[in-house]
């Protein structure tokens, strides 16, 4: 009897992200190719970009009830972002009302005053103050987030995954592009959120897959 196979947040959050480039692939009209054809893009990264949403997700893992983990995700954000060594520029505004953890009643709950309050506080933004870099395609990426009126500094690791003209996808996908799979902790309780200490996790781990276009060097 084989063991059962069991998904950390980290590796169920690179299953979903590699669910979302199939799908992406499905609908932009690009002819299929064996698995050998794929590479990755090694390009220059420098310059200003306009974040993809389509191609990009804001995922997040939360203990539940001492027992579980629940992974949810954000629908709706947009940005920008510049990580050339010395000239860093990053922001991103997510919809707070956008949270999505596949539960109607739950979601409902986390957009009201006990926890995002989304109609008092519609955006959760991140500006970034610093981004280091640690190596060849790694960086870390320190900041300011915002919750609920609450400004904490917050660091994300950053791994670079890839740079490249890819004029090959129709717009408004295409263009000069990059991604960035980035991943921290923060604590909900730094943000005021505190509701059900018992049963929700305090620990909150965030993973960002981001891609976008470039717009200027």
């Amino acid at each position: 009897m084989k063991k059962p196979i069991f998904l950390t947040p980290k590796k169920a959050f690179g299953a979903f992200t590699a669910g979302l480039a199939i799908a992406a692939l499905s609908v932009t009209g690009i002819p299929s190719a064996s698995a050998s054809d794929y590479k990755t893009g090694h390009g220059n990264p420098a310059g200003m970009y306009k974040i993809d949403p389509d191609h990009t997700a804001i995922i997040f893992a939360i203990g539940h009830a001492g027992v579980a983990t629940v992974v949810g995700r954000f629908d709706t954000v947009r940005g920008h972002y510049r990580l050339d060594p010395g000239k860093t520029d990053v922001r991103v505004d997510i919809a707070a009302k956008s949270i999505d953890t596949n539960q109607p009643m739950r979601d409902k709950d986390l957009r009201g005053p006990d926890f995002l309050d989304a109609k008092a506080f519609p955006v959760i933004r991140f500006v970034s103050t610093r981004y280091k870099k640690t190596g060849k395609m790694s960086g870390v990426l320190t900041g300011k987030l915002t919750i609920r009126g609450k400004t904490r500094t917050v660091s994300l690791k950053v791994h670079e995954v890839g740079a490249a003209d890819v004029s090959t996808l129709p717009k408004p996908w295409g263009g000069y592009l990059t991604g960035y799979d980035l991943e921290g902790v923060i604590r909900r309780s730094d943000f005021g959120i505190t509701t059900y200490p018992a049963m929700i996790g305090n620990t909150i781990h965030l993973y960002l897959s981001v891609e976008g276009i470039r717009t200027h060097t």
